[in-house]
């Protein structure tokens, strides 16, 4: 439910400090819908690039690790850096394409050399210029980000929720059937209980599925006892190079992160009815920049925000940066202890897939929602809306129809993301409106010069 300013009613606002039960329990629930995602990211390119099993398990582990030291430092800030808002970070799908070929072609000590220097320079310098650009990305700009972030998403979570692709039993009853269950259990706790049943309504879907999963035998426990019990984290533990071409793949891909960064914040404070701040907006790009740069000297791939956990600030109302802090701290846990990880790891994707597809939806509902209070949907606001989302689409459910194009084009212009907000943000500014930066602008100073005028005449006729 909404109030009047289009707000959510939220169980606890961004500065609220839950009981520390409550709060861990909330926290593990964030944990709990990012972390296969999270580290898929890792185990796809590890395997790509053909590492070992240990090297891939630390991989993982300093994914786990700079996820947590990021989430944190978005929630509470370092000087500058930081956004102080609830955003959980992690490693995004975004950068598996270009990271799988690069290190293969080049090594991962190129990935690792690209990382480092494109994420913060082109997302600091975005963060630090945000003020200048903001007008260029209006609500129906971010709102429109937002919502294509959540569309693509759910092709995910049905490929998890049919057991994850390349599986033996993709697609079998069970993973159906797991996945429809933590998706029903979450539903009906979250729309008919009240307190804390409500607020861990996602968190009690995944255990439940999770109970029902281990005596269907599809629970693999010997990852724990494999796994080491701490993590120590080794500077250049598979170097640093730099190259031309791995250097502006990245440029790119940190400009979509960057893009889906500003979506993801737009989504969080949407909770509350408004957009960012410019100083929220410039600390959540710092925080994106800076963590992954530092986190590629470790051998981590980057950290950027995570979309399903903007989907569960909204779907449980809890806003709390605290809860979110806590996060944070779970996944640094998690990242010097493999052995944790390995436990939480062994969550089947069929159960983790009932949770993405909720938190998918949710995510471009928001998306919806920040368009819908901000924006007056004209003919001219629906063209932008139909072309963005059209070709965002287009090229996320048909990746294909550019296979024509130079790989380097194919690869840029096959990103949902980057389609959707360059085609609203190019219509946009190009259209006439009110929410354009270019003729919002002409318009204000026509009406300020004709108002000179009236006073001018008002003047002479005194």
């Amino acid at each position: 439910m909404t109030d009047d300013s289009g707000e959510l009613g939220l169980e606890y606002e961004i500065d609220d400090r839950p009981p520390l039960l409550e709060s861990v329990l909330l926290g593990i629930q964030h944990v709990s819908v990012m972390i296969v995602p999270a580290t898929a990211v890792a185990f796809i390119v590890a395997g790509a690039v053909g590492l070992g099993v240990a090297d891939t398990a630390y991989v993982v582990q300093m994914v786990l690790l700079f996820s947590g030291l990021a989430t944190v430092v978005q929630a509470y800030a370092v000087g500058p850096v930081g956004s102080r808002l609830p955003i959980v970070m992690g490693t995004s799908f975004t950068f598996v394409g270009a990271a799988t070929t690069i290190g293969v072609d080049y090594g991962l000590s190129a990935v690792f050399g690209a990382i480092l220097v494109t994420g913060f320079v082109v997302e600091g310098l975005i963060g630090w210029q945000f003020d200048r650009i903001k007008p260029f990305f209006p609500p129906l700009v971010t709102g429109l980000v937002v919502v294509i972030i959540g569309l693509y998403l759910v092709p995910v979570g049905m490929d998890y929720a049919a057991g994850g692709v390349g599986a033996a039993d993709y697609g079998a009853a069970h993973n159906i059937g797991l996945a429809a269950l933590v998706l029903g259990v979450a539903i009906a706790l979250n729309l008919f209980t009240d307190g804390i049943t409500r607020l861990l309504s996602t968190l009690v879907g995944i255990a439940v599925g999770y109970a029902v999963a281990v005596p269907l035998g599809v629970v693999d426990f010997s990852p724990i006892a494999d796994a080491a019990w701490v993590a120590v984290p080794r500077p250049g533990a598979f170097g640093v190079t730099f190259e031309p071409v791995p250097i502006v793949t990245f440029a790119f891909l940190f400009l979509v992160s960057a893009m889906e960064t500003v979506g993801d914040m737009s989504g969080i404070t949407a909770a509350e009815g408004r957009n960012p701040t410019d100083e929220e907006f410039r600390g959540g790009l710092f925080t994106d920049g800076l963590m992954s740069s530092v986190a590629s000297v470790f051998g981590a791939f980057p950290v950027t925000s995570f979309s399903q956990n903007v989907g569960i600030v909204n779907f449980t109302g809890v806003m709390s940066r605290y809860v979110v802090g806590v996060a944070g701290v779970v996944l640094a846990v998690l990242g010097l202890s493999p052995k944790v990880g390995a436990a939480v790891a062994t969550i089947p994707s069929a159960v983790f897939g009932g949770a993405v597809l909720l938190m998918a939806g949710m995510v471009a509902a928001s998306g919806v929602r920040l368009v819908f209070l901000h924006t007056n949907l004209d003919r001219r606001n629906m063209v932008v809306v139909a072309a963005s989302l059209g070709l965002g689409l287009g090229v996320a459910t048909r990746p294909d129809a550019l296979s024509g194009l130079p790989q380097a084009a194919a690869t840029f212009f096959g990103q949902p993301v980057i389609v959707t907000a360059l085609t609203a943000l190019v219509l946009n500014t190009l259209a006439p409106g009110d929410q354009s930066p270019l003729f919002d602008a002409a318009d204000e100073s026509v009406a300020a010069d004709a108002a000179d005028g009236a006073d001018g005449r008002a003047s002479t006729d005194d």
